[in-house]
């Protein structure tokens, strides 16, 4: 199917943002929409032009696709802020986007890293009906712990299996402060105690959580295996019990790529998740409208 694109703009709160919209051209009233939400820091193209790539496949199968910059990045104007503070922004570009497509009545809120973690936090914050399907590619659940378990189990176990270590051990060239660091993260990871929430604020992983377990519409997590960011996910759910039975949800289509790195660098990779998309969206389409 062809496409076209356009630069447009639009405001959140006093702030000018840009992004890109890619359209459909012969879809006469596409109902759902695509909302590629940008982790950061970067700007509306992606690593390696991957959303540029992503929003033109998506366009050509008929769904149309806004990407744009936050406040702050990019050609859009404000402060920077980071993925805790853009609840507004997706805001404002759900707005927009069904404001140039009026047929639209649903959107999908894809997320590469921070940004699949921006993506459930707008779920939760919101609870915005308007959003009808998610699409979290190695979502972002960082803390101490998370990371002390992900480096103990997935590197220093690997590299205890490796003879070039016990030989650079044994002769003295393993550096003292890899030991130190060695040590630390075993015993973060044994403790299960990192930094806690500020009094009265709620760790931002738990809100992901929230909105993960009572979203009850088409999601698709899809995972690279070569990725540490998508290890500690898998860790941290797997030992939190907020996220209890997460992976189990009868709405969630899961899918992990063999060999694939953190942004989907390769060809194969990048199709594959193009290709899990537009799954998704597809039980997106399906969806009965909201009151019927």
């Amino acid at each position: 199917m062809k496409y076209s694109e356009k630069a447009i703009s639009f405001v959140c709160q006093q702030e000018k943002l840009v992004g890109i919209l890619a359209e459909p051209e012969d879809s006469a009233a596409p109902a759902t929409g695509v909302i590629v939400i940008v982790g950061g820091p970067q700007y509306r193209a992606g690593s390696h032009r991957q959303f540029v790539q992503l929003s033109r496949a998506l366009a050509a199968a008929g769904y149309p696709v806004l990407r744009f910059d936050y406040r702050g990045m990019g050609d859009s104007s404000g402060e920077l802020r980071d993925f805790l503070q853009v609840t507004p922004d997706i805001a404002a570009a759900i707005d927009s986007l069904q404001q140039l497509v009026p047929s639209i009545k649903h959107v999908a809120l894809w997320g590469l890293c921070d940004a699949a973690s921006a993506a459930l936090l707008y779920c939760h914050d919101t609870r915005d009906p308007r959003v009808r399907g998610l699409c979290l590619v190695n979502p972002w659940v960082r803390s101490e712990v998370s990371r002390a378990r992900a480096q103990v189990k997935h590197y220093y176990v690997d590299r205890l299996r490796q003879k070039e270590f016990w030989v650079k051990l044994l002769s003295g060239r393993v550096a003292r402060s890899a030991l130190t660091g060695l040590a630390h993260n075993v015993a973060t990871a044994l403790s299960g105690k990192g930094k806690a929430a500020p009094a009265g604020n709620t760790l931002f992983q738990d809100r992901m959580a929230t909105a993960w377990q009572r979203f009850d519409a088409p999601m698709l997590l899809f995972l690279s295996e070569n990725d540490y960011t998508a290890k500690e996910f898998c860790e941290y759910v797997d030992t939190n019990s907020a996220w209890a039975n997460a992976l189990n949800r009868p709405n969630l289509i899961s899918h992990e790529q063999p060999g694939a790195d953190h942004t989907l660098s390769q060809e194969e990779y990048r199709l594959a998740a193009e290709k899990c998309t537009v799954t998704l969206l597809g039980k997106v389409d399906a969806l009965p409208d909201r009151g019927k």
